[in-house]
């Protein structure tokens, strides 16, 4: 899993070469910081587990089957329709 990395003493030597003042640069810092964190504990929650794959397979599996069930009967359905019907027209 990747996570997002922050260089803050760079972004404090950037904030402070820019005239920003020592104690404000610090409060960004770890402002900024606590936003990156947060991104990414967000981001992490969307990301799908192993499991959650495992499971999604299953579904599809399942999915499967069901459908090649209703198939099979309504060949067989349509099969016995068109054997009545040649049988009534004889």
């Amino acid at each position: 899993m990747t996570t997002t990395t922050f260089d803050t003493l760079s972004y404090f030597e950037k904030l402070k070469a820019a005239g920003v003042p020592e104690a404000q640069a610090k409060v960004q810092v770890e402002v900024m910081q606590g936003v990156v964190q947060q991104y990414d504990e967000a981001s992490r929650k969307e990301l799908a587990t192993k499991g959650d794959i495992q499971d999604v397979r299953n579904e599809l599996k399942d999915t499967k089957h069901e459908i090649l069930k209703w198939m099979i009967a309504t060949m067989v359905a349509q099969t016995a329709l068109i054997v009545a019907v040649i049988a009534f027209l004889k």
